[in-house]
């Protein structure tokens, strides 16, 4: 099962009562993280698609047509959270890698299962970004998306590659793009619906594979960084072996 943060906690818990108008740049800061922090416990209780912006204004007071000051829309804000969700995976996962060398394949994928397991919002998140959000902000928007998850993605890579025992950069990233895009597909298996929860009753051998989302999530990956570092020690095509 997935299992919240410490730091997911903390925001289920960060509202602090807010004035019916923000007048100081104190003020409108207390309602852009208001606004979040309701906006990530709805998504923890429910899920990313169920979140709405009427949802996340009642929780906090608020109308909903008030939100449109601070964030233009419903995927901008689900944007915002995706931003903080790569920051937080990068500050989860490299101390986790500090100080590892040679790891095998399978200490490194067992790493990135654990880190991203602790991560539920954030590969919740990570469908929805492909799907509507990064493509419905504004270009300069999108553009402060991407630049944030880059760095936490270069540094993530450059420590994987550091850490493992026959990866170099390029193919420590393609271990971590699996990560991220697997994790991504087997967080929605792994929260059925009310139809699927009933057929998997019925047929529990299905079950099992949707489910178990950090035992898939650890096979996939050690297979993707056992072929990955195949293909490093591969000599190119006309090379000598000697």
């Amino acid at each position: 099962m997935l299992a919240l943060t410490s730091s997911a906690l903390r925001y289920l818990w960060a509202m602090a009562p807010i004035k019916e108008r923000a007048r100081s740049a104190e003020d409108k800061e207390l309602r852009i993280r208001n606004l979040l922090a309701a906006a990530r416990a709805l998504g923890l209780e429910s899920g990313v698609r169920e979140v709405t912006l009427t949802a996340v204004t009642a929780r906090v007071g608020l109308h909903p047509s008030a939100l449109r000051r601070y964030f233009e829309s419903r995927e901008e804000l689900l944007l915002e959270l995706a931003e903080q969700g790569w920051g937080e995976w990068r500050e989860t996962l490299l101390p986790m890698l500090s100080e590892r060398h040679d790891l095998a394949p399978e200490e490194l994928a067992e790493l990135l299962s654990e880190s991203l397991e602790r991560q539920p919002l954030f590969c919740d998140l990570l469908t929805h970004v492909v799907l509507s959000l990064e493509g419905s902000v504004r270009l300069e928007r999108a553009r402060r998306y991407k630049l944030a998850a880059t760095e936490a993605y270069d540094a993530m890579a450059a420590a994987l590659a550091g850490a493992a025992a026959d990866l170099d950069r390029d193919r420590a990233g393609l271990v971590l793009t699996a990560a991220m895009s697997c994790a991504a597909y087997l967080y929605q298996l792994s929260r059925p619906t009310a139809t699927l929860r009933e057929l998997y009753a019925e047929e529990p051998r299905w079950a099992h594979d949707a489910l178990s989302f950090r035992q898939q999530l650890t096979e996939l990956l050690t297979a993707v960084a056992l072929g990955s570092g195949a293909v490093q020690r591969r000599p190119a095509p006309g090379s000598s072996s000697l």
